[in-house]
Parts: C-alpha cells; structure tokens; sequence
C-alpha cells in the first residue's frame, strides 16, 4: 500500500516537473509581439463605378485617388465632423485675388529664393533673422497682457 501511494506522489511529482519546464516565456501575456502589428493595417475602400466612364476626372500627378486610405478625415466623420474641402478657402483665395492672379509668381518666388540662398548654404542660415523666438514672443505678450495658455521652454 505505501508503495502504491510512493509511486502515485513520485508521478504527480515528475509530472508537475515534467509541466513547469514545458512553459516557455513565450506564453506569458505581456511579453512584447514580434510579429505583425495589427492596428497598422489600413484597409483600401471599395472601388466605385463612375457614373459616366465618357466624363471622367484628368489624373493628376500625386493626387488622391478615391480608393486611397484617410483614416483621419474617416475619424472626422465616425465622429460627426465635417472634412474640410477646398471650398472652405473658397473665400479667402477670391479676397486674396481680387486683383488678378500672376501664372508666374511661383516661378518667380523660386528664383528669388534661390538668389537669397545662393552661397549661404541652408535656408535655416538664409532666413535666420526672420525666425521667430519663442520665448521672447511669449514675453512680448505677456507685457501686454495676452493670455498665452503655456510658456515655450526658455532658451
């Protein structure tokens, strides 16, 4: 009789062993992931006919397509906002040029850019006396009493 409870005690002993070396600490429940990361994920939305394939949009190079991916402005919307469009500037950009539009000023920015940056190097070094310093600014409205919600780090 003892030895059958011998035998039965060294069992559930080699047993309990035998289970305590199997675990792994893959197992454990914070280890960190390894493998994919699931949120990361983004799915496409689904492709839509056009109503007419005669009047479809030109292509425009590095524009959105309507199958692509915004999770931000799907945010906005989930939440029962409004995604601002071009429209909204509509007003701004008809102030802005209500006395015409020059086709070149673009080009013509660059070119002055690059005479301004010509042989200093970086725009930072170029445009340095125009930078705004934080903190100075902050002290600047607090003299005339702005509120400013938080101070800027000191320099």
């Amino acid at each position: 009789m003892v030895s059958n409870v011998l035998r039965t005690g060294l069992c559930l002993m080699a047993l309990s062993a035998l289970v305590a070396c199997g675990q792994s600490r893959d197992r454990m429940a914070n280890q960190v992931k390894t493998g994919p990361d699931e949120f990361s994920v983004v799915p496409a939305k689904p492709l839509q006919e056009p109503a007419s394939y005669s009047s479809l949009p030109v292509p425009t190079p590095g524009g959105a397509n309507l199958t692509d991916a915004t999770p931000n402005a799907d945010a906005i919307v989930a939440l029962g906002g409004r995604v601002p469009t071009g429209a909204v500037d509509g007003g701004i950009v008809n102030y802005a040029s209500r006395y015409g539009v020059d086709p070149t000023i673009r080009a013509e920015l660059a070119e002055a850019d690059a005479k301004k940056r010509k042989g200093r190097g970086s725009y930072e070094r170029a445009y340095k006396r125009f930078a705004l310093d934080a903190y100075e600014e902050w002290l600047r409205l607090r003299a005339l009493g702005v509120k400013v919600p938080s101070a800027p780090p000191e320099k």
